[in-house]
């Protein structure tokens, strides 16, 4: 079996983004791998503590990768303050083929486009992804999964970072499907009584009171935070107050734009002009939207660079929304060339932790063997970028740690997906599968 096809059959996708399946990538002639172990979303530290505890697996399932796309050469994209985990990486180089990309400890270096410019200075075209400039990129999780995957293991759980208010910080594996209740409970249960919990980040993640949710194949972190904090007070406001009062408060200072991670790389994205659409409501749809584009919605315009604290990122996902709806596509005339002065407005990750007032979280999150152990998992079909997966068992079934439960229909894009514990299956709909032991 062709190391694409173990790879579908484990259902491994993106583990550190949008979960694009991996199969999918594994099947592309490139001249370029690249491993992502940036992870630049303050507080969260599972990609360190992967690549600190499994480097052997991560460094084999990218020389696979590797091999399997014909790569002449692979760039290892890590930070220069997690020395110790580069060395233990550089350690298992065997094919001579990888060299390290040293980052920064800013924001966001994690970005794919940030990566592999700084790895191959090559620029991704507008719209465009790397395999548009022969490139595929990975996150460090996603190619531990792969080395998994070439010996018959599918994957069952995430490696997932609990960190922000609670009693002990860290990192371990859990099964998919695990609710966010045990995933706190099992770093020793919130510091506070009353918490909101980001999925994913502060910045690109997003924000829930409901602890019955669950993790998915592309969960990276929880980070809970008191229910009184900024964070989340910025996060509830309706849409309604965000656009009333960036139409009465913003005075056009650029700010957004200046800082903007892909403004600096060359790309037309200018938030500042899209601000102007919230202004002028009968022409701002015709006239601002196309700025918002090319926005990758990391937040910093929204989070760090408006003096005003107002929504730029917020006003640019709109406007996105609504090109989308009207049909429309913003093509960039001009070409992609980076800013002369982008190195000087780096966002250094710790000046980022101090304006979003989380510094005092700001922690260790060390890997623990232990994982949570739960009674029941709810299985989301749509973990995955495509379509969802249909189920392939039945309510009453007894299935095994393992066994698929649901694969993609023929022709479409998507995952197969694996029971995470062994039981009965006690739930079957087009959204997810319950199994309890």
């Amino acid at each position: 079996m062709s190391l694409d096809q173990k790879i579908f059959e484990a259902g491994v996708v993106g583990a550190g983004g949008a979960g694009f399946p991996t199969h999918i990538k594994a099947k592309s002639k490139v001249e370029f791998v690249l491993a992502n172990g940036a992870e630049c979303e303050p507080l969260i530290h599972k990609d360190y503590e992967i690549m600190k505890n499994f480097p052997k697996e991560i460094v084999h399932g990218m020389e696979l990768m590797m091999q399997n796309t014909n790569a002449k050469k692979g760039y290892f994209g890590i930070k220069a303050k997690n020395a110790d985990a580069m060395e233990l990486i550089q350690n298992e180089f065997s094919n001579g083929k990888i060299e390290m990309t040293i980052l920064g400890d800013f924001y966001p270096s994690g970005d794919e486009y940030e990566l592999v410019y700084e790895a191959t200075k090559r620029l991704i075209p507008p719209h465009g992804i790397p395999l548009d400039i022969g490139c595929v990129v990975n996150n460090v999780e996603t190619f531990y999964n792969i080395s998994r995957a070439s010996e018959g293991k599918p994957v069952t759980e995430k490696f997932v970072c609990i960190a922000g208010a609670v009693k002990n910080p860290s990192t371990f594996f859990a099964p998919v499907g695990t609710s966010f209740e045990e995933l706190i409970k099992h770093a020793g249960g919130a510091t506070v009584n009353d918490f909101g919990v980001f999925i994913g980040g502060l910045l690109m993640g997003s924000l829930t009171f409901d602890l019955s949710e669950v993790i998915t194949k592309t969960t990276a972190a929880l980070i809970v935070l008191p229910k009184n904090h900024y964070m989340i007070n910025r996060m509830e406001r309706p849409k309604e107050d965000m656009n009333r009062i960036g139409k009465s408060a913003c005075d056009q200072c650029t700010y957004c734009t200046e800082f903007c991670p892909r403004y600096l790389l060359g790309y037309d994205v200018q938030p500042h002009k899209v601000m102007r659409s919230l202004v002028f409501t009968t022409s701002g749809k015709e006239l601002w939207n196309q700025y918002a584009d090319l926005c990758c919605a990391c937040g910093l315009c929204s989070l760090y660079a408006c003096p005003e604290d107002l929504y730029p990122r917020e006003a640019c996902v709109q406007s996105k929304e609504e090109m989308k709806a009207m049909g429309q596509k913003y093509e960039q005339q001009k070409p992609v060339k980076v800013h002369p002065i982008k190195e000087g407005r780096r966002v250094p990750l710790k000046q980022l932790r101090k304006r979003l007032n989380v510094d005092e979280y700001e922690t260790h999150t060390p890997f623990t063997k232990e994982s949570p152990k739960p009674n029941s998992v709810k299985i989301m079909l749509k973990q995955h970028v495509g379509a969802p997966a249909k189920a392939v068992i039945n309510i009453g079934e007894l299935v095994k740690e393992g066994d698929p439960i649901a694969k993609p229909e023929e022709g479409n894009l998507g995952s197969v997906i694996h029971a995470s514990i062994s039981g009965k299956v006690t739930h079957v709909n087009e959204e997810f599968i319950r199994i309890s032991k």
